[in-house]
């Protein structure tokens, strides 16, 4: 299977960049660019992968037909698969996807 197209949303983009500046605000710069540049590579490997992650089960997420991944183990990724492109549309800690 060819790789798909990876787009990402301005939302998941200004998520991804505000637990950036947390980290970065805690003193680990460094560590605030890898956090950013290792989420970024996941998106991308998303595109690379043939295998369609389920719905996903945080309502308002499932009402827009999301699909979820988790990242790192503590955050999750939803997206819409629409077959030739994946499009990241949102980024959330997962303890913050409270029914």
């Amino acid at each position: 299977m060819a790789q798909r197209e990876v787009s990402i949303l301005d939302k998941a983009v200004e998520e991804v960049a505000s637990v950036a500046y947390f980290i970065e605000g805690k003193g680990l710069p460094a560590t605030a660019k890898k956090f950013v540049d290792s989420a970024f590579l996941f998106f991308e490997k998303l595109g690379k992968s043939p295998v369609t992650h389920k719905p996903c089960s945080f309502t308002a997420w499932k009402d827009l037909n999301y699909r979820c991944v988790p990242f790192r183990k503590k955050f999750m990724v939803a997206y819409l698969d629409m077959g030739d492109e994946i499009i990241i549309c949102d980024f959330a800690l997962q303890k913050m996807l409270i029914e």
